[in-house]
């Protein structure tokens, strides 16, 4: 009886470590490094801005819902999403974001 109470406690110790790893969902809008917080409302002005940016050497970055601008890994998953309002899944360290996937908000 108790090694199968282990065993179960085991179990569910392990699947709780999988869903923490599994990251987080963070909402906002894909902005630029050059201006940040400023594209905190999607829209095809902010897009336009962005795309000119990130073509001067900006790097894609996340003006997020709750107000913080996160730097994001993998910058070729945003090219899109310029100026949009997002989800991105993945793990926040610091001011930066692991990215797992991206979506527009609201799929």
């Amino acid at each position: 009886m108790c090694r199968k109470l282990m065993m179960l406690g085991a179990t569910l110790l392990m699947f709780g470590c999988m869903a923490l790893a599994a990251g987080k969902a963070f909402m906002g809008v894909v902005s630029d490094s050059h201006c940040g917080a400023k594209h905190s409302t999607a829209g095809d002005d902010a897009a336009a801005c962005v795309g000119k940016c990130v073509a001067g050497g900006a790097t894609y970055v996340l003006a997020a819902s709750d107000g913080k601008v996160y730097q994001l890994d993998n910058q070729d998953k945003f090219k899109e999403y310029a100026g949009k309002s997002v989800k991105v899944k993945g793990t926040a360290n610091g001011d930066s974001i692991a990215v797992y996937s991206v979506e527009t908000a609201g799929t």
